[in-house]
């Protein structure tokens, strides 16, 4: 009998790295008889050659193993994975400085060995509430590329976006920002790639104009934010999910300016939602510092002279000093998303 309805491609398959063979056996047998697939290694390294051979979304591992331990391991697939994978590691009941070690590392969660089947039942429960939440986000995304895809020269600029919003969301956290808790960052980072999916109503005429657009064309694309807005706001009226109303924040008010000059209400100050402040930067930063067919990318000086000098005008002063905190880990999402070179002629 299956114990988890897995619905993500190869979340089935769990790789078991543990050194000790009587305890992996006794694990993978156990698992096996739920119905998954299993992947095992005697150490670091072979689990490590494991997950970059077969990119398992779910690891369980121990910590002390011969040549590489379960703290080098985790640090290694935090570096080099694509997608997330869900990490448990293995521990003494008593062992409570490594499991710290382990979570601080990058682990997701632990099982105290040996290995009690209930609480395994239980962690990996937990483990398929991480990957629903994943594939909700991937659809969340998906449906972010149907407007996107319409305009000429986006490429990357939703995950740059996305990217962006959750760097500069720490470090508020991180800086006095109390309300952005673990969970609140989380939502604010998928539903940012919303942020122009009013444009959908905008006609190709006017998305893909490359040259400077008239009255009547600037009017028909500030519509994007209450065509977007209104949709999640029903949406939302209907489902009361707190991920639309943040979702429905950003739309709607991603154009708003901290000095209330904005569009589509003229809202000023804290009046403009927080999360849509944080969406608002990142968006612009991407914008200037990426290359789109009308623009080459502006140099890192440029960028942070006009997004300082627009402080306390477009951006809300502490999200600028964020930007400043986070410059290099911004830049680097830029480089390392950076759009192919190629323009339509």
């Amino acid at each position: 009998m299956n114990l988890v309805n897995w619905d993500l491609e190869k979340a089935h398959t769990i790789l078991v790295v543990e050194d000790s063979r009587f305890q992996r056996k006794t694990l993978v047998r156990q698992l096996k008889g739920w119905d998954f697939d299993i992947l095992e290694a005697s150490d670091g390294k072979d689990g490590l050659d494991q997950f970059e051979r077969f990119s398992p979304k779910l690891i369980i591992t121990d910590l002390e193993m011969p040549v590489m331990d379960g703290f080098e391991l985790i640090r290694t697939i935090r570096q080099r994975e694509i997608n997330y994978t869900y990490i448990i590691v293995l521990t003494a009941l008593a062992d409570k400085e490594n499991l710290v070690k382990a979570l601080e590392v990058g682990a997701d969660d632990f099982i105290i060995k040996p290995v009690n089947l209930e609480e395994l039942k239980v962690r990996l429960g937990a483990a398929e509430r991480i990957f629903k939440l994943q594939s909700q986000d991937k659809l969340i995304f998906a449906l972010a590329q149907l407007a996107d895809c319409r305009s000429e020269e986006t490429g990357n600029h939703l995950r740059r976006v996305k990217l962006c919003t959750r760097l500069l969301c720490e470090d508020l956290a991180e800086n006095g920002f109390s309300v952005l808790t673990s969970a609140r960052i989380s939502t604010i980072e998928s539903m940012s790639v919303l942020h122009d999916i009013g444009k959908v109503a905008v006609p190709d005429s006017v998305l893909n104009k490359p040259g400077k657009y008239t009255k009547l064309e600037y009017r028909i694309m500030r519509k994007h934010t209450e065509v977007g807005g209104e949709l999640l706001e029903n949406i939302y009226k209907e489902t009361g999910s707190e991920q639309l109303r943040v979702a429905k924040d950003i739309v709607m008010h991603h154009h708003e300016k901290w000095d209330g000059s904005g569009y589509p209400q003229q809202l000023a100050g804290e009046d403009i939602p927080l999360a849509a402040r944080i969406v608002a930067l990142a968006d612009v930063f991407d914008a200037l510092g990426s290359q789109r067919c009308y623009k080459p990318s502006f140099s890192r000086e440029r960028c942070r002279d006009i997004i300082v000098s627009e402080r306390g005008k477009h951006f809300d002063p502490a999200i600028v000093e964020a930007f400043l905190r986070k410059e290099d880990e911004l830049w680097e999402v830029l480089i390392k998303l950076q759009d192919p070179t190629s323009c339509p002629q």
